[in-house]
């Protein structure tokens, strides 16, 4: 008897998924266990495998198809057997069209598209002045054209803007180039437009954010560290040891040992109720291709710097891999972001909800500070808490703030 494939929930906050790769093809024969195919969620490819044997009588979504949760993928049964029941009622799913050049607006619904328009050929200079809209003067003037010699095609021979989006491609204008010695071509000066497939993380990544930035009232409060025994504390442990740690792992040791202390930080907005959680798990956000993902670090205050720093790096590793599973971002308390190492020193992030707070971390600066009534050398670090004012005040936040500095201006007192 033939076996549906659907689509399976793969993460907890998917509706689709695209087909990233077949394992298999038409014909093949497979058995339970088997990968058949990878799909990508809203937070990493995860496989698909099948529970029951069986020949593969159809593949029913091709490679970059988004297909609905419960979808059909695939039909499995017995080589010969009718499926056309079970193909009868397919919902549709949606092709996800490769990254591809932008060029007139959609069409309104109902009306196909015109044709596109026929490519000018190109003009001698004309005797008189220049018939051109103002947009496509002002296009020409920023991107160096001779509009002399593009050949309009509005009313009375009038040059628009899509006669100077169509030069590229159709008509070569030659213009004095001051850092060369002969002409260039403006194709080097218009780029076309180019139209980025979004995929499934990034929708995800815009809804969750979108929700979070409108729904959460935030509020953003600054503090300036006094790095230099932090620095001095990091730089001993790395030369005393084979594990290497970063200022984000002491960053990341700080702010759980504050969480204990505040337990209104690492907090949810439940409706009905705020969860103050019993246990630590900070969110680290990690850059990938597609976006920012938070692995979790669980039971961060109970773990050292060491243990933090390389868990770190298995997350950070596997998630630009995109092999992270769903326990690996899954019950976050508490999110640190950190930027300070594309030398950002300071910035707001938007809450990752369900939490409560996020912090955003910029880069150590070298300043003058005053000490004794001295200038010397100091090492500063702003770091800013995003809070839920529903469930976190300023004076609740501020002092977390002010734990989390204590903390990292006497590094040992968190390492006791």
């Amino acid at each position: 008897m033939a076996i549906v494939i659907d689509m399976p929930k793969l993460s907890d906050t998917m509706s689709e998924g695209v087909i990233a790769k077949w394992n298999v093809k038409e014909g093949d024969t497979v058995k339970s266990g088997d990968i058949i195919a990878e799909v990508e969620t809203d937070k990493a490819t995860m496989d698909v495998e099948v529970y029951d044997g069986g020949t593969i009588l159809k593949i029913v979504a091709s490679e970059g198809t988004a297909v609905p949760l419960g979808g059909i993928m695939a039909v499995i049964g017995s080589p010969g057997e009718d499926i056309s029941a079970l193909l009868g009622g397919v919902p549709a799913s949606t092709p996800v069209k490769a990254d591809a050049k932008a060029t007139d607006a959609p069409a309104a619904p109902g009306l196909s598209k015109p044709a596109p328009a026929p490519a000018p050929a190109p003009a001698s200079a004309p005797s008189g002045p220049v018939k051109a809209s103002p947009l496509a003067k002002s296009i020409a003037a920023a991107s160096g054209m001779d509009l002399s010699h593009v050949q309009g095609s509005g009313p009375n021979g009038r040059i628009i803007k899509r006669d100077l989006e169509n030069v590229g491609s159709t008509v070569r204008v030659d213009r004095v180039d001051p850092d060369s010695t002969g002409p260039a071509s403006t194709a080097d000066a218009i780029r076309p437009n180019n139209d980025i497939r979004i995929s499934q993380m990034r929708k995800t990544i815009a809804k969750r954010l979108a929700e979070s930035m409108f729904t959460n009232p935030h509020f953003y409060e600054t503090i300036d560290i006094d790095m230099k025994n932090a620095v001095a504390t990091r730089d001993a442990l790395n030369a005393s040891g084979d594990v290497k740690i970063s200022f984000n792992d002491l960053v990341v040791k700080a702010s759980a040992m504050a969480l204990k202390k505040h337990p209104a930080v690492n907090s949810s907005w439940l409706g009905d109720v705020i969860r103050e959680y019993g246990s630590v798990h900070v969110a680290v956000a990690v850059a990938i291709e597609d976006g920012l993902v938070t692995p979790v670090i669980r039971h961060t205050d109970l773990k050292g710097l060491a243990a933090i720093s390389a868990e770190t790096k298995d997350l950070a590793k596997r998630a630009r891999d995109r092999k992270l599973e769903p326990k690996d971002w899954e019950g976050s308390t508490f999110t640190i972001s950190n930027l300070g190492m594309f030398g950002i020193e300071e910035f707001t992030a938007i809450i990752n909800p369900p939490n409560a707070c996020i912090l955003a971390v910029g880069a150590i600066r070298d300043v003058p500070v005053v000490e004794n009534g001295a200038v010397v050398p100091g090492k500063r670090m702003k770091v800013t808490l995003s809070s839920d004012h529903r469930v976190v005040d300023g004076a609740v936040a501020a002092q977390f703030l002010n734990t989390l500095r204590g903390y990292l201006e006497q590094p040992a007192t968190m390492l006791l």
